[in-house]
């Protein structure tokens, strides 16, 4: 059974100079799932926002779990998706 791809949303603060962060988190998504994606989204935002979504379930707010994401984290939510379908 192929899985259907899915979509990543990183939206994060701009002004607070999150890009690496952003950056380096798509890459690591990009080369580990690569045609299993059907896009990142990648949205500059403000007030101190680093959010990720995956196929529009929030799995990553720094409001709400502080700091920035390990990679693992994002790509077990992938890898969730994935295999949910």
């Amino acid at each position: 059974m192929v899985s259907r791809p899915v979509k990543v949303k990183i939206t994060y603060c701009a002004e607070c100079g999150y890009e690496p962060q952003t950056l380096a988190l798509a890459g690591a998504l990009m080369k580990e799932f690569q045609h299993q994606l059907s896009s990142i989204e990648i949205i500059p935002w403000y007030e101190g926002s680093f959010e990720v979504s995956v196929d529009g379930e929030l799995v990553h707010s720094m409001y709400r779990d502080g700091g920035f994401p390990d990679h693992e984290t994002i790509a077990r939510a992938v890898r969730a998706k994935l295999g949910a379908r």
